[in-house]
């Protein structure tokens, strides 16, 4: 027993003595607890954007980045500094709004090197000048050819010089002619017995004799000369018939003519013709009173302003232009007949969207344009173009007024672009081909009223596309097609071609691209119809993606719901009535 309670006693003592040791543990584990909790609260004050970097646990995001305009990207959530819009997440795996062809975006050191410079596209009238070649020719309204109405023999000339000056009533020649003669006296014959009143001649008879003289070239001066003086005449006098000048001379003393005959060419140099021929390419810009500045090389100091007055309206077969004349005032007659001219059409449009020449590139399959967005960002553009002028072009269509093209170094920016996405897969490559930006109204013989189970597939599909929902818009696409093959006419016809490119897309971003200039197409079948009668509301947007300005169908609603941004810009749009 004693023994027992011996060894029992210094046990005792040494567990007593170790009980502060498990209690030091203790609070040194409850310590470093506490520690380790502090400062993973530090870690996440510190590091804000930690969280940002996983989604779900799975997607990561990479960057922020603005669907209006691609260039502007953040590493954290916020607003585009341009539209206002919410920048959205681009997830690892996922190609950014700017990664293909139609974007580039350059350094401000490379725009200074290069000299990039852009322009705004505008409306103003398109001017061109047009260098033309011609002959001055004298007034063919003016112009006489003088022929012997009689035959017999030129007596006389009264003048005998080509480039004299003649008025009117000027006597030329003087042709001896025994047929003249013999019908007068004739005449003198028949006269004095008709005056007798006698049966032998009639008035008939008489008539003809007196028209036969005015055949011969009498006047009616020279025939009542005649009935007084009772003595034939056998002496015709050639006179002049009108104010000119000799172009021209065929007549000779001692000649002898016969009727018709040409005796003298008369012509106007009061007033002369410039006459070119215009190429039937340059007759659409040409037009009545464009004025017209004509040169000549006895003139090298000197030009002639005058209007377009005629322009043929028959074409030169085997030279594929039509005649111009421009009638130039000539009272000194310091211009000379039938010199050649030099003339410069000018001409000017009326007001039509255009943009410098300059800006154009036709290095591909069609002209393109380059946009300049702002902050060293350029958007490729396929453009078709219209009437070319000296130093601009027209747009039909393409870029809108206002907007930015690139002028200067256009060449090295396409060159930049093509450069920066030589890596491109096919599939990106196809994704990129360039859309069209017409915004145009389906050319229709009268309204249209739409299959109704169509108007409702169309409905559910926008509305999927306005809520984000991907694939409840995979899930009714197939149906939207079907329905469209199934209509004729005018409706197949106009759906058709756009649904063909209507596809599930592997995001939203693919499956809104097709889908906005067939919504924009579909709607305005429904604008056709009279606005009681409308199957379903239409609303535009002013600032969609890829038209600029499209539309599309809601149910009978009033809250907009755009389905071309979606919740990025939900309500982006206004109803059309």
């Amino acid at each position: 027993m004693t023994n027992t309670t011996q060894n029992n006693t210094p046990n005792n003592a040494a567990s007593k003595k170790s009980q502060p040791n498990y209690l030091l543990l203790i609070f040194i584990a409850i310590f470093a607890g506490a520690i380790g909790w502090f400062l993973s609260l530090n870690r996440q004050v510190f590091l804000p954007n930690a969280s940002d970097a996983v989604v779900s646990g799975e997607r990561k995001i990479l960057f922020y980045q603005s669907p209006m305009h691609p260039w502007i990207k953040s590493d954290k959530p916020g607003k585009c500094t341009i539209c206002g819009m919410a920048l959205a997440p681009v997830y690892e795996g996922e190609a950014s709004f700017d990664s293909n062809a139609d974007f580039i975006k350059l350094k401000d050191a490379t725009i200074k090197i290069t000299g990039v410079a852009s322009t705004p596209a505008r409306f103003a009238p398109l001017k061109r000048t047009l260098r033309v070649a011609g002959v001055i020719s004298d007034d063919e309204t003016q112009h006489r050819i003088l022929a012997a109405q009689v035959p017999g023999r030129i007596d006389k000339l009264h003048v005998n010089q080509v480039g004299i000056d003649v008025v009117s009533g000027q006597p030329l020649a003087e042709i001896y002619s025994p047929e003249l003669q013999t019908a007068q006296r004739l005449y003198l014959e028949n006269l004095g017995v008709y005056t007798s009143k006698t049966d032998a001649v009639t008035y008939s008879e008489l008539a003809s004799n007196r028209e036969n003289l005015l055949a011969l070239g009498m006047l009616d001066d020279d025939i009542k000369k005649l009935e007084e003086s009772k003595k034939p005449n056998p002496t015709f006098v050639v006179r002049n018939l009108a104010d000119g000048a000799v172009i021209s001379r065929k007549a000779y003393e001692g000649q002898y003519v016969k009727v018709n005959d040409e005796l003298f060419e008369i012509g106007n140099f009061s007033t002369l013709w410039f006459v070119f021929d215009a190429y039937e390419t340059s007759l659409p810009l040409i037009r009545l009173n464009q004025k017209v500045t004509v040169s000549l090389p006895s003139f090298p100091n000197e030009t002639f302003t005058a209007p377009i007055t005629f322009i043929d309206p028959s074409l030169n077969e085997s030279t594929r232009t039509a005649r111009v004349r421009v009638v130039i005032p000539n009272p000194q007659k310091r211009i000379l007949h039938r010199q050649t001219a030099n003339g410069i059409v000018h001409i000017e449009t009326e007001p039509l969207l255009i943009v410098p020449r300059s800006s154009i590139l036709y290095t591909r399959n069609d002209p393109v344009a380059y946009i300049d967005l702002g902050d060293g960002a350029y958007q490729l553009r396929q453009v078709i173009t219209g009437k070319t002028g000296d130093d601009d072009i027209e747009i039909v269509s393409g870029v809108k007024e206002g907007e930015k093209v690139v002028t200067q170094a256009a060449l090295l920016v396409d060159s930049q672009t093509q450069l920066a996405h030589i890596n491109d897969t096919p599939e990106l490559a196809k994704n990129t081909e360039p859309e069209t930006t017409t915004n145009t109204t389906p050319n229709l013989t009268k309204p249209v009223i739409l299959p109704d189970k169509l108007v409702q597939v169309m409905l559910t599909a926008t509305n999927a596309l306005s809520l984000d929902n991907l694939a409840e818009y995979q899930k009714h696409l197939p149906t939207l097609i079907d329905e469209i093959k199934k209509t004729t006419g005018e409706i197949h016809d106009t759906l058709e071609p756009l649904a063909a490119k209507l596809t599930a897309g592997k995001n939203l971003t693919e499956a809104r691209r097709p889908f906005e200039p067939f919504s924009n197409t579909f709607a305005d079948l429904i604008k056709s119809q009279t606005a009681e009668k409308r199957q379903a509301k239409i609303f535009q947007c002013p600032m969609s993606p890829v038209l600029g300005t499209a539309r599309w169908i809601q149910n009978q609603n009033n809250e907009v719901l755009n389905p071309f941004f979606g919740s990025e810009m939900l309500n982006c749009g206004v109803e059309l009535k």
